[in-house]
């Protein structure tokens, strides 16, 4: 089993920084890709950002210039820097990874989400 934990949310006033962490640990595994994504109320879940050593970093255009997405391979952690903050940007961020998990019957691809954390933007 690989668990997702996350940390970092919080409520901050339009034009501030948050920076939301999320470590992965458990089972055996290498990492394809590692992202985040977010959910406002009444809309569905949207990409923020993924980060992949084959693909590199990708934004979603509402986030370009603003995020940064990062990773510490060594410990499995992913990071999102939000800065200039918005109120459009309040939602429920999670934490997606792409994992190879070797398991007891073979190495298989498993996609894994955080629990999530909330961020809210006052302006």
């Amino acid at each position: 089993q690989v668990q997702l934990v996350e940390s970092g949310g919080g409520l901050v006033q339009a034009g501030e920084s948050l920076r939301l962490s999320c470590a992965a640990s458990g089972s055996t595994f290498s990492v394809n890709a590692m992202g985040w994504y977010r959910q406002a109320p009444g809309k569905q879940r949207e990409l923020v950002a993924t980060i992949s050593s084959v693909y590199g970093a990708n934004y979603a255009d509402s986030v370009k210039d603003r995020f940064t997405i990062s990773r510490d391979s060594a410990k499995n952690i992913v990071y999102l820097q939000m800065n200039s903050l918005k109120t459009e940007d309040t939602a429920v961020y999670y934490c997606n990874a792409d994992l190879l998990v070797a398991t007891s019957w073979g190495t298989g691809e498993y996609d894994y989400w955080g629990q999530g954390t909330q961020v809210t933007v006052s302006s």
